[in-house]
């Protein structure tokens, strides 16, 4: 385990490298909260695989040393979005003209059509330089990759997180590079996804036996986390059920709810946003359609009318 030689700045501890297979790496960004996401690379004897980029200049350029610094001279030749957030694709441009882009179909859809939009919603973040690049090869359904003899299998398990959701699954070392699918010790956010098709996705997670976990946001974990996300999805979809129920708006019923043990994860604001989206799908709308912009109105007012904090 190292540490990039970088000032992280906001008290945060600098992003960190760990090898968690021979030769396989997570980039960690802790605390994992909004914008500090975790990324991966895979060093074969010629060329590195990358798994998603980071949400500005700045922390993607730290990515790349990391890279450099395991890799040495040896190119990234692929690089994976596991989703169209730009916190994993804001930095895309940065491996190009050597790179070749990957992602599902409706994540290049998604990041042309969303372009910068995000940069309003998180003011006073140091951007540096973003050019919007999405994947220029897609995929629907699965795509096998190999670094030498190691099979990376790219695996659409969306609507969840959002409705581009892939993981990229290394079978021959039980080990999973998540993306947002798995947050570990932070709140899961199903906005602009799937309440019930995030637990079906964790069922299909469960299956492949996976025993390290690299998740979107938050410390490397094992596959206890699954259920840990399971557990806050099921809470999140009985409370609006209740909620419906009792005939309250998704807000009224976030104030309500007893977080338990979920209380102490970070962004805890997500929960109104997720009612929201159990809310449209108890009503029947189709999994991942566009919500109204009052979930997000509603999360902001949860955080006490503050927006979210992103410290990247």
């Amino acid at each position: 385990m190292t540490s990039t030689n970088v000032d992280a700045g906001a008290g945060l501890p600098p992003p960190r490298v760990e090898e968690v297979s021979p030769g396989v790496f997570a980039f960690v960004q802790l605390d994992g909260s909004w914008g500090l996401n975790n990324t991966g690379f895979v060093v074969g004897q010629d060329a590195v695989l990358a798994i998603d980029a980071c949400f500005t200049e700045r922390r993607t350029r730290w990515l790349l040393d990391a890279i450099r610094h395991q890799a040495g001279q040896r190119p990234v030749r692929t690089l994976v979005n596991t989703h169209h957030h730009g916190d994993h694709t804001f930095g895309n441009y940065l491996f190009l003209p050597g790179a070749t882009i990957i992602g599902h179909d409706r994540c290049r859809e998604t990041v042309l059509a969303e372009g910068l939009g995000a940069k309003g919603f998180f003011p006073g973040v140091d951007w540096g330089k973003i050019e919007i690049t999405p994947p220029s090869v897609t995929f629907e359904d699965r795509l096998d990759l190999w670094v030498d003899e190691l099979k990376v299998e790219l695996i659409f398990v969306g609507p969840a997180h959002t409705t581009n959701d892939i993981v990229a699954w290394v079978p021959e070392r039980k080990l999973l590079f998540a993306g947002d699918v798995i947050f570990s010790g932070g709140a899961p956010f199903a906005l602009a996804g799937s309440v019930e098709g995030w637990l079906e996705t964790l069922v299909r997670l469960r299956a492949l036996g996976a025993e390290t976990i690299v998740p979107g946001h938050g410390p490397i974990c094992g596959p206890e986390v699954i259920d840990d996300v399971a557990a806050y999805m099921r809470l999140v979809l009985d409370a609006a059920r209740r909620g419906i129920e009792a005939g309250l708006e998704p807000l009224d019923v976030a104030r309500q709810v007893d977080l338990g043990r979920f209380g102490a994860w970070l962004d805890g604001e997500r929960l109104a946003a997720n009612l929201h989206r159990a809310y449209s799908e108890l009503r029947g709308e189709p999994r991942g359609v566009p919500l109204p912009a009052q979930a997000v109105t509603d999360m902001i007012a949860f955080n006490g009318g503050q927006l979210p904090r992103c410290l990247a």
